[in-house]
């Protein structure tokens, strides 16, 4: 049994990057047929983003259409073209207090609010000598998951 004080409730995002969002748009919502919600726009994070769905309820997941403000500027969010993946997280504060015990080495920022409106952090795509534990590659987004969520994966598990 783990000491682990959180869990991982699903899969929250998927962001996709490439220097012009037009053509990830026609292939996600166009021709895939997800739904466009909205749109984030950050100069201090380089990224101009379309917010499409797919799913329904609590558990639907969001596709990030991410191009770069700048392609020269860092972060280059179309650098890989999958960018990161989002988890939704029952206690965001615990895990990350938690998961820096463990040597995880996070981004820059700490606990923010995303594009979506809920509070996000970063694990690190590398480790550093300070923190060992990287996402081996991967930036790997933790999201606070929102009541609906909880309340979906509380029923879920009672079952």
């Amino acid at each position: 049994m783990s000491d682990r004080p959180f869990q991982v409730l699903g899969l929250q995002q998927i962001a996709v990057g490439a220097t012009e969002k037009a053509g990830l748009r026609e292939l996600w919502v166009e021709l895939l047929g997800l739904e466009a919600t909205g749109s984030f726009r950050s100069e201090s994070e380089n990224v101009d983003e379309d917010i499409a769905v797919a799913g329904r309820g609590p558990f639907r997941v969001e596709v990030d259409l991410m191009q770069p403000i700048d392609p020269e500027a860092r972060p280059r969010v179309h650098e890989p073209a999958l960018n990161h993946v989002g988890l939704w997280i029952d206690d965001l504060a615990v895990a990350v207090e938690w998961l820096e015990a463990k040597g995880v080495r996070f981004t820059p920022g700490g606990i923010r609010a995303g594009a979506a409106g809920h509070d996000v952090c970063f694990i690190h795509p590398k480790g550093n000598p300070d923190a060992p534990v990287g996402g081996q590659g991967v930036l790997i987004e933790l999201v606070q998951a929102p009541e609906e969520v909880l309340a979906a994966w509380r029923a879920a598990a009672s079952e």
